[in-house]
């Protein structure tokens, strides 16, 4: 089929994913809507439209990954869609953290001696020197190891790469477990970042990932080590500097 094509690109065939993932994301808006206004059925709408979504997720990256991993469409060509994809998502990630620290800046340099806008006396100021800070080396240990997994996917070293992703998804969780989650966004950031990976861990182990095709695993690696450098921006601006 490849081979009668005159180009490397892939000609997607029609799917009934998008609707049904349309579909549940309505009804999971709609049951959202009716559950907080204590409508009867809301839940009940909720819940389903949430497992219709995340049955769509399934089956619609099953397809992707059948796509490319056993019919080979995901050519050298195909394969740039989705890096560039991954970094512009990053940079877009990066610029809305950016926003968030950059309003916490401003606010905290102008009104963070004024007591009309700082918390009662009553609430005490983590210490940026213990908790916060012995986690802080986590993330970028788990970076390293995850650095690791690529050099050895693209040495086709198959069984160093899923002990280099099992590692690097134990330091994630002993991280999410222990750290302040008060951080907000980056508590989500490690959770999607985790999940990313024991995803890329399980496809590593079952043999789709190699040398030549392992898009999804860079993905990952990449939005791990964007996670990696955002959480020294959290430490240093709000457990040090938001604590003095």
């Amino acid at each position: 089929m490849i081979e009668s094509q005159r180009h490397s690109y892939h000609l997607v065939d029609p799917s009934p994913w998008p609707i049904s993932g349309s579909l549940g994301a309505l009804a999971t808006t709609i049951g959202g809507v009716m559950y907080m206004h204590s409508f009867q059925g809301g839940a009940t709408l909720l819940s389903l439209g949430l497992i219709f979504l995340l049955y769509t997720m399934f089956v619609w990256w099953r397809d992707v990954l059948c796509e490319s991993t056993l019919e080979g469409h995901h050519t050298k060509a195909v394969q740039l869609g989705p890096r560039y994809g991954s970094i512009l998502f990053i940079v877009s990630e990066v610029m809305f953290l950016f926003a968030f620290l950059g309003f916490f800046s401003f606010f905290f340099g102008t009104y963070g001696r004024d007591r009309r806008y700082l918390p009662p006396k009553w609430i005490g100021v983590l210490d940026p020197w213990e908790i916060s800070l012995l986690n802080t080396p986590i993330l970028p240990s788990s970076g390293v190891v995850v650095t690791w997994a690529h050099h050895a996917i693209h040495a086709g070293k198959e069984k160093r790469a899923v002990y280099a992703l099992v590692a690097t998804v134990s330091l994630a969780l002993f991280y999410g477990s222990t750290f302040f989650l008060a951080t907000g966004f980056h508590g989500l950031y490690v959770i999607i970042g985790t999940l990313f990976l024991i995803v890329c861990g399980i496809r590593q182990y079952l043999g789709h990932l190699t040398k030549k095709h392992h898009v999804g695993f860079e993905a990952a690696a990449w939005y791990w080590h964007f996670v990696d450098v955002v959480q020294l921006f959290p430490f240093v601006s709000i457990y040090w500097w938001g604590g003095i």
